[in-house]
């Protein structure tokens, strides 16, 4: 079957983006070309479907156990439903969670639901993927309720079927049709006559006729700002015309696809960092790589990204972030702990094809052969990946290399430890950059403090997200706020908004570092705060002392703060013979750090923070610590000493 016909509507144009991938492949990313580059390229992408019986008897044993006992269990009950009331929570009282859960649910249900009716070949499960199609196609809206422009424009909270929005939702359920229809097409047509035909309509209709007849998405980048919803939804789309569009429309998609993930590769820096962070790396930089292996497969190696500079560092970005364990540094909006959920299988093949051997080993740390290759809580598609590279499959664990320091310049993030491969000791984090980052919190200057793997200053992280979290009144969300990151507050003032409030590094060694945070501050023109923050190796102590200049004229005296955010348990104790405050911080599983401060005159106050936020508990359990030492302004530098307590 074929949706190769005359789009309904006029193609919008577009205009070439001269970025690396053009660079490199020329016209070859044209329409033109890809006609004839993609003839066959379905049968090149390497994802069985079910009529290969040998590849599905033997899958995995440990997903099939996995999936099978999830998938029985919801068999014969209800499927989730997300309704009109759950969608319209969004603007009545900032909830989107009612509607989203309720959507990846049922996706994640369908996934599982395929993966069982491509291994049993049983009519029974193809009944359950029919049943899990006709819904999505059911469904009033693709898109989530927190992007669709429906309100915007009309007013509604109603989803417009005439105007569909084509936002992260959208591109998801398109492509999970698309995977649905490669692999078990033939089998529900013979079984469902006419589903197939459905499916195929909606995500041209939803999909495939949006994104070529509009060039307003904020998403593609046009005005420069390319975040990971750029290489997120073209992905998606470009699974979705791989696998169900013929001919010149699906050369023109594909066209449009490669061009709208050129602009965010561009955006890639040298060091291969994102402003976002370790989580959203997956649904940014990794869906980049994904796509870019997807049209690598397609066109028999003709369009092959691999030597890229900036896609072959980035592989590496996750290791850099690692802590320990689960522990990954989460700045901007990341959580305190990996959800376990990671398409580890993309980093490691891709670190194989670049040569980088501390990504692949540690990508190879997180594959436990007793469990899953993959889930579909990563979606239809990465399960099918993953159970399609026998390379990952047959993967053991490795140790993680765990590199003694990182420095990542295009976003001013430094991590030291004090040995290589170990998470034994001390470890030191801090993070510079600017207030107009993707996902950004006011977190410049701030710092973690990590114990044998596991933080104890820590960055609170990420919030469940509602209306809130992208509107003007994202700050006043305690997590996103200067003041409960481990920063200082000059007079008490929290940092500023935007690209302009930055910080400057004015020192860097191998494992210290010093930033100029001043800028980062509402101040006068000529004041100055130096942070500088060094890990001892030999002495295995943490130093982070700060210096400011402050004009206090127009102050009336106002002290100054530093904060520190710390883990649960936090206890305020005296230390010394002058009787100077310390704070001791334990260590689920034992062992613990102790904070000093060598001013006499400073006054040191801890605030417990009672988590109500599933995500922050999640990470952190029932709470975290703040404490606050205040002293003059013109003492002009406080200097904290964090050592390994008893």
């Amino acid at each position: 079957m074929s949706m190769a016909t005359a789009a309904p509507h006029p193609w919008a144009p577009y205009r070439a983006f001269p970025g690396p991938l053009r660079e490199r492949w020329g016209d070859g990313m044209d329409a033109a070309r890809l006609r004839s580059a993609l003839a066959g390229g379905i049968r090149r992408l390497g994802i069985p479907d079910a009529d290969d019986r040998a590849f599905w008897a033997a899958a995995d044993p440990a997903t099939v156990a996995t999936v099978a006992e999830a998938a029985e269990a919801e068999r014969g009950t209800a499927w989730p439903q997300p309704l009109l009331s759950h969608f319209a929570r969004f603007w009545r009282d900032g909830d989107r969670n009612a509607y989203e859960d309720r959507v990846r649910h049922r996706q994640q249900r369908l996934a599982r639901a395929t993966i069982m009716a491509a291994v049993r070949d049983d009519i029974g499960w193809l009944d359950e993927v029919a049943d899990g199609v006709a819904l999505v196609c059911e469904q009033a809206g693709w898109s989530w309720a927190a992007h669709d422009d429906t309100y915007r424009v009309h007013g509604h909270v109603v989803p417009t079927d005439a105007t569909p929005y084509l936002d992260l939702g959208a591109g998801e359920l398109a492509a999970e049709l698309a995977w649905i229809d490669h692999v078990l097409g033939a089998r529900l047509e013979a079984r469902a006559p006419g589903l197939r035909e459905v499916l195929r309509e909606n995500v041209h209709r939803r999909v495939i006729v949006p994104f070529l007849t509009r060039r307003d998405w904020h998403w593609l980048g046009l005005d420069g700002d390319v975040h990971n919803w750029n290489p997120w939804i073209h992905g998606n789309v470009l699974a979705a015309a791989l696998l169900l569009l013929e001919g010149e429309e699906q050369a023109e998609v594909v066209a449009r696809c490669l061009d709208g993930i050129d602009r965010y590769v561009a955006t890639l820096p040298d060091d291969g960092a994102t402003d976002e962070g370790f989580a959203y790396w997956w649904n940014g930089a990794c869906r980049a790589l994904e796509a870019l292996d997807l049209i690598r497969r397609a066109t028999g190696g003709e369009l092959d990204a691999g030597g890229v500079p900036s896609l072959c560092a980035t592989v590496g970005f996750p290791h850099r972030m690692h802590l320990g364990g689960d522990r990954y540094l989460n700045v901007a909006d990341g959580p305190g702990r990996a959800s376990g959920h990671e398409p580890w299988h993309v980093p490691f093949a891709w670190a194989a094809r670049v040569g980088d051997d501390d990504a692949r080993r540690h990508a190879a740390a997180q594959r436990d052969p007793s469990r899953p290759v993959a889930d579909a809580q990563g979606g239809l598609a990465r399960m099918l990946h993953a159970l399609a590279d026998p390379d990952w499959v047959a993967a053991r664990p490795a140790a993680p290399p765990l590199v003694a320091r990182s420095w990542l310049p295009s976003i001013q993030v430094f991590l030291a430890r004090e040995r290589a491969g170990r998470t034994a000791g001390l470890a030191l984090a801090v993070k510079g950059g600017h207030n107009g980052e993707h996902h950004n919190h006011l977190d410049l200057g701030s710092y973690v403090v990590v114990l044998d793997g596991e933080p104890l200053v820590v960055d609170a992280g990420k919030v469940r997200y509602t209306a809130q979290t992208f509107s003007e009144r994202r700050y006043e969300i305690r997590a996103m706020q200067s003041q409960w990151h481990s920063t200082p507050a000059p007079f008490g003032l929290g940092q500023g908004v935007g690209a302009r409030f930055r910080a400057e590094v004015v020192e860097l060694g191998d494992a210290a570092i010093a930033l100029e945070l001043a800028r980062a501050y509402p101040l006068e023109d000529g004041d100055s705060w130096v942070r500088s923050a060094r890990l001892d190796r030999a002495g295995g102590g943490v130093e982070v002392a700060d210096e400011w200049r402050l004009d206090d004229s127009r102050r009336a005296g106002a002290p100054v703060a530093v904060h520190q955010l710390l883990r649960d348990g936090a206890e305020l104790q005296q230390s010394g013979a002058a009787g100077l405050a310390a704070v001791r911080v334990p260590r689920p599983g034992g062992g613990a750090i102790v904070l000093e401060w060598d001013a006499p005159e400073a006054s040191v106050r801890l605030e417990r923070w009672e988590l109500d936020d599933p995500e922050l508990q999640a990470a952190w359990g029932a709470e975290l610590v703040r404490a606050s030492v205040t002293v003059p302004a013109s003492t002009a530098g406080l200097t904290t000493r964090i050592r390994r307590g008893a």
